[in-house]
């Protein structure tokens, strides 16, 4: 049996045709959204997983794009920058003697408009015409077979690279090298920020804002964050995504690459960074916290700017820890989100990252404050 033509844009998503290539399930048409609190409560309860529905897409307000468009003029030089020296790393070590032959594979969604940062420095750089897919991967339930399958059957996997935007605590570096064992594929992750230290193919391991994480579809093509739900996919079918066309208006994916693209010219320094051997000390420090504060899970814990943005956007925090004397302009749209849903930001000394978000480790709906104190103990 083949395996299903990737999916394409305009006909999904608003990238360009060559830009990427979803091998996804188009699930445009279903009713999937779910309210937040509905959502995390069947989470935690253990009746859904997480993969199953999608959260409603937050639309921010005038107020909140505005701290978007600050954040992208100011960190745009610093994404080019990464996204140089992560390029450079891939053409270097994962070329062999075609560097042409390299297949960019992103970890939709947020890897995605990485993924075309890191084409377009190929073709600017290097006169590179690089494929560029987007596949599912889940934390607990594994990357997408099928689309491994497809990407086997059309590249060598061993020039296959995985991309995504950042690591947290590592957990998805961990998935990937767990569903890769075994094959042809090479688990090691590039990133552009690796706060986690956990792995070995990165721009920095500062944790720093990467403005795409302030928005959600907006940003990523229209696409929305990947489904794996058993009504819905079946055999033969790759795991599934939504295109929210009707939010075109809305849509900054073209305007966010444009801006960083804009800065290559500046990226002069493209030299490897040092130290570059895993140590996974991101993953000790979510340890330390879950003890410290009696959550009880460490996937409650979402360290970093990028995952501690997501905890505002699409679940129900509990807490904001603001490491002291971090970066105000990585964190403003951070403390605006907190404030906004009434969760306390307290800030820590000596924290790894700039900010970690906890989810409410005891949610149902009747755990109204953010403090938790309603929720049962």
């Amino acid at each position: 049996m083949t395996t299903p033509e990737p999916l394409r844009g305009p006909a999904f998503g608003s990238y360009a045709p060559d830009d990427v290539r979803w091998l996804l399930t188009d699930l445009s048409g279903v009713a999937l959204e779910a309210p937040t609190e509905e959502r995390e409560e069947a989470v935690q309860s253990g009746g859904a997983h997480y993969a199953e529905s999608l959260p409603q897409e937050y639309q921010p307000d005038d107020a909140y794009l505005e701290l978007y468009r600050s954040a992208l003029a100011s960190s745009a030089p610093r994404l080019a920058q990464a996204v140089g020296t992560v390029a450079e790393l891939v053409l270097a070590e994962r070329g062999g003697d075609d560097p042409s032959e390299i297949v960019l594979v992103s970890l939709a969604r947020a890897g995605t408009p990485v993924g075309v940062l890191l084409r377009r420095w190929a073709q600017q750089r290097h006169g590179l015409d690089l494929p560029h897919y987007a596949v599912s991967i889940v934390r607990g339930r594994g990357i997408d077979q099928l689309a491994l399958r497809h990407l086997a059957e059309h590249h060598d996997p061993a020039q296959v690279v995985f991309v995504d935007g950042w690591t947290g605590k590592g957990a998805i570096a961990r998935e990937l090298a767990a569903a890769l064992d075994g094959t042809a594929f090479d688990p090691d992750l590039a990133v552009l920020a690796d706060p986690g230290r956990c792995v070995r193919t990165f721009g920095t391991r500062d944790d720093w804002l990467i403005a795409s994480a302030c928005l959600n579809s907006t940003v990523s093509g229209l696409v929305s964050r990947t489904v794996l739900n058993d009504r819905l996919i079946g055999p033969g079918q790759y795991h599934g995504a939504k295109f929210y066309a009707e939010l075109a208006g809305a849509d900054v994916s073209t305007a966010f690459l444009d801006a960083v693209t804009a800065e290559f010219a500046g990226v002069t320094d493209t030299t490897a960074p040092t130290g570059r051997t895993p140590d996974y000390a991101g993953w000790a420090a979510v340890d330390r916290i879950v003890d410290e504060y009696g959550i009880g899970d460490a996937n409650l814990v979402k360290p970093g700017v990028g995952e501690t943005t997501r905890v505002l956007l699409r679940r129900v925090p509990w807490k904001v820890l603001v490491r002291e004397g971090a970066p105000a302009a990585d964190l403003g749209h951070v403390r605006l989100l907190a404030q906004r849903r009434g969760v306390p930001v307290e800030e820590v000394a000596g924290l790894p990252y700039s900010c970690v978000g906890l989810i409410h480790p005891r949610f149902t709906r009747g755990a109204t404050g953010a403090d938790g104190l309603a929720a049962a103990r």
